[in-house]
């Protein structure tokens, strides 16, 4: 038993002190990163902030976009598209789409996340925004929107092209955007499946990333490979409640790419864990807002927070504060009505936006009226 307890001893100061520099990840990669999602604090960075080129890697953004447009009811996913000439004649990785042949946008997410389809792709960006330069204009402005300095996008495939660019980090974050779509996941998670079936033309995808078979995990997310930018990844794998970000870039071969990608991942599994915060039921605060139709406004997280921690460290200290920057009325439940930063010893960590609990509108006259008859005989708010 002692002897046991002295292994245990020996392995947690062992973890506590090993250093993602000290195991040289990914080192053959021009840059690489590791994040934890949920967080998006950094666990591993080698020149994670230098401009290459992305290749499909690219399609993270043109992803983004689409499953936005899915959300917001703008797109079905049983809603058939008609493959324009354009779309037809993209070069590179593809499943071969005729002009006017028609495909639902399900089988073209399948096509783009699995088989990384520059012509499925270019479809759905014309189908959005009407051409894919117009698309491409979307992207960038989505990159600035999350605040990222180290990424411009000509195209929404990935060809290679002048000022067609990005960085690890920055595809890192893109990756953290997108995987919070939780059901692009049942698409970049897919090994293999049919596309066009019960027809003459019956076309099988499989996996460019041959890490969703093989490790434990591992539901994504995109990979990528042109002259130019050589063998890229951006992985994502969950264990647990922990789900982790890597990004390689410039790789000389597909097989170390994912040899790196499995080591760096495993490093952050086993040397990591986080723990529940808040979650977006948490009760942050409330708002009281006059002329609201709900006298106690309670405000939660937009996404669940978690705090990262590493193994045989003593358990961080974390605060957190309230800032709310939005009142007016009407509030739906997602609207934006202010964050709360996360300190760790009064340094400030990260930001979090947050929501109202439930839909809040302008009372009517009859419940101002209640509202007013109740503070009056009561003192307080009855709503």
């Amino acid at each position: 038993m002692k002897k046991l307890l002295l292994i245990f001893i020996v392995f947690f100061i062992f973890v506590s002190r090993v250093n993602a520099a000290d195991l040289k990840l990914a080192e053959s990669a021009k840059s690489s990163i590791l994040i934890e999602a949920s967080t998006g604090e950094v666990i591993h960075d080698s020149n994670s902030h230098e401009r290459l080129a992305p290749a499909s890697m690219t399609k993270i953004m043109s992803l983004i976009l689409i499953m936005e447009e899915i959300e917001k009811g703008n797109l079905k996913l049983d809603e058939v598209i008609t493959v324009s000439e354009n779309a037809s004649k993209m070069g590179g990785s593809q499943i071969y789409l005729e002009a006017g042949e028609k495909m639902t946008v399900d089988d073209l997410l399948k096509a783009i996340c699995v088989g990384s389809a520059n012509d499925a792709v270019v479809a759905l960006a014309e189908r959005i925004s009407g051409s894919e330069e117009a698309f491409v204009f979307k992207m960038n402005e989505k990159v600035r929107k999350l605040g990222l300095n180290n990424t411009n996008f000509k195209n929404a495939t990935g060809l290679d092209t002048a000022n067609h660019y990005s960085s690890a980090y920055d595809m890192s974050q893109m990756a953290r955007e997108l995987v919070r779509h939780k059901k692009i996941l049942e698409y970049s998670g897919i090994y293999e499946t049919y596309l066009r079936q019960n027809t003459n033309n019956k076309f099988w995808l499989v996996n460019t990333n041959k890490l969703i078979k093989t490790y434990d995990g591992m539901d994504g997310l995109k990979t990528g490979y042109t002259k130019e930018a050589g063998y890229c990844l951006t992985a994502t794998a969950k264990r647990n409640n922990m789900r982790l970000i890597g990004v390689i870039m410039g790789e000389e071969k597909s097989a170390k790419r994912n040899e790196e990608m499995t080591k760096m991942l495993d490093y952050g599994f086993n040397m990591y864990t986080v723990k529940e915060y808040l979650t977006t039921n948490s009760k942050l605060g409330e708002l009281n807002i006059d002329k609201a139709n709900k006298s106690k406004i309670i405000i939660v997280p937009t996404h669940d927070i978690n705090i990262l921690n590493k193994k045989g460290n003593e358990e961080r200290k974390i605060t957190h504060k309230l800032n709310i920057t939005n009142e007016t009325l009407p509030i739906k439940k997602g609207n934006i009505v202010g964050n709360i930063s996360i300190y760790e010893n009064n340094k400030e960590l990260y930001k979090i936006d947050v929501t109202v609990k439930e839909d809040i509108k302008k009372a009517n006259i009859l419940e101002l009226l209640v509202k007013n008859i109740g503070e009056v005989f009561t003192g307080e708010n009855i709503f």
